[in-house]
């Protein structure tokens, strides 16, 4: 007998034809045929699988009787009740490092497009407007590059930073002693010294709108965001408001507060590049995130601790 899987995102034929290999495979991919699956089959699911974004409720997790392994496919978990899951016994797992080096190159095309405003471009060229006719849009190279969350994504974009020639500094809960960027206590104070910010620190509620109006006034109207991380981090009003008066002078998103519903209050303003959530996703990256989970659960199953326990 196979164990029991619940899958609870979206799934490629092929890579829910991998761990049908493995696993008995309930797939569950909504928050309807998630309800209908524990439901229907809450008695015999061993393993669940999620993303950050759809996590896993506690209640969720009481419904599920013989639930030992819960895993998230990529490296984001903060809707996962792991402190709940933990004190069941459940072991907790995710994908930290399988799509990091995707994410980061997202970050640059993302601060590329926006700083030097390419859509916008590429709309006008088909329109048959000349370079004569317009702004000079900025370098990206050379400049300040603050980094508010420096962990592993953080530091793949601070590598990339390095080739652009552009100054680092970085906002963390502490500094690190690993790396030679300058460190900032606060984001505000970050955000005053940089150029460009780029949100790269985990969701939940401790990071809620840690990106706000004071912090994209202190960008400047210069000032360019770029957010890879979770929509939650930045307060979607303020930077709104900040892009329609000026207040700061560009974003690049590929995660916001309403997904996957785009956000209504950007859609009109011409300086805002965004992506729907896909800065993690490439066939390498996505593939490895499934080698995570395979891997984790092999070896959970095995009696042996996963490879990336959360």
């Amino acid at each position: 007998m196979k164990p029991v899987l619940l899958a609870l995102m979206f799934l490629s034929d092929e890579h829910r034809a991998q761990m049908a290999q493995s696993f008995e495979l309930i797939y569950a991919p909504d928050a309807a045929q998630a309800a209908a699956a524990i439901a229907a089959h809450g008695e015999r699911i061993t393993v669940a699988l999620t993303i950050g974004a759809t996590g896993l409720s506690a209640a969720q997790i009481d419904a599920l009787p013989h639930l030992s392994l819960i895993c998230a496919l990529g490296a984001g978990y903060e809707n996962i009740a792991v402190a709940h899951a933990k004190a069941r016994g459940i072991v907790v797992a995710n994908g930290a490092g399988t799509n990091d080096d995707c994410v980061a190159d997202h970050a640059f095309g993302l601060l590329i497009a926006t700083v030097r405003g390419i859509p916008k471009l590429d709309t006008l060229t088909r329109q048959g407007v000349w370079r004569t006719a317009l702004p000079l849009p900025p370098n990206v190279s050379r400049k300040r590059l603050g980094i508010i969350g420096l962990g592993t994504i953080g530091k793949k974009i601070a590598q990339r930073a390095l080739g652009f020639e552009m100054e680092v500094g970085y906002h963390n809960r502490s500094a690190r002693s690993d790396v030679p960027h300058r460190y900032f206590a606060d984001v505000t104070s970050l955000a005053e010294w940089a150029d460009f910010l780029i949100v790269a620190t985990p969701g939940g509620a401790g990071t809620q709108h840690l990106v706000n109006a004071p912090v994209l006034k202190a960008l400047g109207p210069q000032g360019h965001v770029v957010n890879i991380a979770r929509g939650s981090v930045i307060d979607t009003a303020a930077l709104a408001q900040a892009l329609r008066d000026g207040t700061l002078g560009g974003a690049g998103l590929d995660v916001y507060e309403s997904e996957p519903a785009p956000p209504a209050e950007l859609m009109d303003l011409d300086n805002v590049v965004l992506t729907p959530h896909v800065a993690g996703w490439s066939p390498e990256a996505v593939q490895a995130s499934v080698d995570r989970f395979l891997e984790n659960a092999r070896r959970h199953l095995a009696g042996e601790a996963p490879v990336s326990p959360v």
